[in-house]
């Protein structure tokens, strides 16, 4: 009995998908199904109970929200007191070490490029400072990997931080007269 119960409901379901799926117009096998709604009286009697099911979900029409709902929850969400900005989290001296760091690096290596030119070597040059560029041996420099990876690094970190202190001047100037 319990098996029977179990087939039943299986073919029931199995029934249900496919009569669904031929309402909606994406069934593969709809001459098979016409057939079996023809011949097959719980077939047409299930056909019947879903097809009307079917109909009522097509005239009901959804809900949506008020009007006002976008402004209510933004309303809603500024009487709490929001956690202020992540500028307060960060130490400004922290920032400022870490800027002077680098620059600090920069200098370094300009000041060691330009203790490598040849100052003995006179000639003439025809450089605005007085100093032949050319003289400076760059594969002395810059023969390590190591150096190299390093300058790309100084340089990525030194262009986010002229791109933090360049936003910051913006927003400074782009800040409504009235607030401080």
């Amino acid at each position: 009995m319990n098996r029977e119960k179990e087939n039943f409901s299986h073919e029931d379901a199995d029934m249900e998908d496919r009569l669904w799926s031929y309402l909606d117009g994406q069934s593969d096998e709809a001459s098979k199904i016409e057939e079996l709604l023809e011949e097959n009286n719980a077939w047409k009697e299930k056909y019947g109970e879903l097809l009307e099911l079917h109909t009522l979900m097509k005239e009901t029409e959804l809900e949506q929200p008020s009007l006002r709902f976008t402004k209510n929850v933004m309303d809603e969400i500024a009487r709490y007191q929001i956690a202020p900005a992540t500028k307060a989290y960060i130490n400004q001296k922290i920032v400022w070490g870490i800027g002077a760091f680098f620059i600090t690096m920069i200098v370094g290596f300009l000041v060691y490029g330009v203790s490598q030119i040849n100052w003995s070597e006179a000639g003439n040059t025809k450089s605005p400072i007085g100093v032949d560029l050319g003289a400076v041996d760059y594969s002395r420099m810059f023969n390590n990997t190591l150096v190299n990876a390093f300058m790309m690094l100084n340089v990525v970190l030194g262009l986010f931080l002229l791109d933090r202190y360049l936003n910051m001047k913006r927003k400074t100037l782009m800040k409504p007269e009235g607030q401080s």
